[in-house]
């Protein structure tokens, strides 16, 4: 009885086989409305996180104690509560109080829901990003401030001139993995019916009572983002560190 339910998985058209695709020629163009809706998430969410994150990260060395304080509460309020907590709460409460003008960004994007999700994303990823860039920063060797010091330069237009411009180079490698992170953990925006993957794959789903295959299609499709991204990033992160040592 259990080969015959688990050879059913793989095999046939039922709606719990793992590889039933039957719906892909109605639903397409859905699936890869999807996958644009995931990637323009994501893209969007960090890179609104980086001056956000620039600011907690500057504020963090900050030699003000209560400077300090404030950046390292954010950081660690935001990092260390559930994402899709933050979620709901910026949703249901901050933008409830805030009206987003319902249209159509891109003719399948809807901004009063995509406006409070990037809200929430960059949110949440600002306090990741922060940390990366403070370690940027303190990777910089701390000869470089005192020669800008000594050129007459400020202790603000050394940080802006010389220590944030090495900074971000040793960062892009992490920055661009926060967008692979940040591709998987917008799946959460599905709660607010965003229709990315996941919402799309449940979507189908419930519309064709095929359980398995649409979740199976999405998993293939967030590995087929995410994984050969990673690679890619991997081998330019070697690149730079040779390059660092020529």
């Amino acid at each position: 009885m259990f080969w015959e339910w688990w050879q059913s998985l793989f095999t046939g058209m039922t709606a719990s086989s793992f590889f039933n695709f039957s719906f892909l020629p109605k639903y397409g163009q859905a699936v890869i409305q999807g996958v644009e809706y995931t990637l323009i998430l994501s893209v969007v969410s960090v890179l609104m996180a980086i001056l956000p994150a620039l600011l907690l990260a500057t504020m963090r060395l900050s030699k003000i104690s209560i400077v300090r304080w404030i950046s390292g509460a954010y950081i660690a309020a935001f990092r260390s509560t559930p994402l899709l907590v933050q979620l709901m709460i910026i949703y249901y409460g901050v933008f409830s109080w805030i009206t987003v003008p319902r249209y159509m960004l891109l003719g399948f994007i809807d901004a009063s829901r995509f406006v409070p999700g990037v809200v929430a994303l960059a949110l949440n990823s600002s306090a990741y990003v922060a940390e990366i860039f403070r370690a940027g920063i303190l990777a910089v060797d701390s000869g470089q401030m005192e020669a800008a010091r000594s050129l007459g330069l400020s202790q603000g237009q050394s940080m802006k001139l010389v220590i944030l411009p090495q900074a971000i180079k040793n960062v892009l490698p992490a920055l661009a993995n926060e967008v692979v992170t940040m591709v998987k953990e917008s799946s959460v925006c599905m709660i607010l019916g965003m229709a990315e993957i996941m919402f799309t794959a449940q979507t189908i789903a419930g519309s064709t009572m095929i359980a398995i295959g649409p979740l199976i299609l999405a998993a293939f499709l967030y590995f087929l983002i995410t994984y050969p991204t990673s690679k890619v990033i991997e081998r330019v992160e070697r690149r730079m560190r040779r390059g660092d040592k020529h």
